[in-house]
């Protein structure tokens, strides 16, 4: 199955929000947190997401629709 690795931006209203959460129910797709680094005012989340390719897109629609920040990202984040 296809997946994309994508780092999500979030701001201080976004932090308290389950966006990943929702975004794997709401969306036929498997989330991999692979880094994250989260404070009082803003954080990124790194993530693989797993699913069939039009899936994955409605989802980061929905996503940047929430006010994330979405970027795509090529490569093994922890290989480097």
């Amino acid at each position: 199955m296809p997946f994309r690795r994508v780092k999500f931006t979030m701001n201080t209203e976004l932090i308290q929000s389950p966006v990943i959460y929702e975004l794997g129910h709401k969306f036929e797709i498997v989330t991999n947190i692979r880094r994250a680094e989260i404070d009082a005012d803003s954080g990124w989340v790194i993530l693989e997401l797993e699913g069939a390719l039009d899936e994955i897109e409605r989802g980061l629609t929905w996503v940047t629709e929430q006010g994330c920040d979405v970027s795509s990202l090529e490569g093994d984040i922890l290989a480097g």
